[in-house]
């Protein structure tokens, strides 16, 4: 819902129940932009995706699934991981 009021349309949609991301493909992933930005409950924070970070952002971004939190969005420059009211903008 969020998306389509912004008039975005996503490139990739996965199934995270039917798709499993583990932490070594997580964290691959992850590298692939310079920042994450990562939404926990009612807090929100953001770290460079270096490898002075890699526990930090692993252990805040995994479910206890051992699974890649859900939604995890991949844009130009970063990731966004889990939700936060902040981090999409709903009032």
């Amino acid at each position: 819902m969020y998306f389509e009021q912004k008039g975005l349309t996503p490139k990739k949609i996965m199934d995270a129940k039917k798709e499993k991301i583990d932490s070594r493909t997580a964290w691959e992933l992850l590298q692939t932009r310079k920042r994450v930005h990562i939404g926990k409950g009612k807090r929100v924070f953001s770290l460079d995706t270096d490898a002075a970070h890699k526990e930090e952002i692993l252990s805040a971004v995994m479910g206890r699934s051992g699974n890649l939190r859900a939604p995890a969005i991949k844009t130009k420059r970063a990731f966004f991981i889990g939700y936060n009211d902040e981090i999409y903008g709903a009032q």
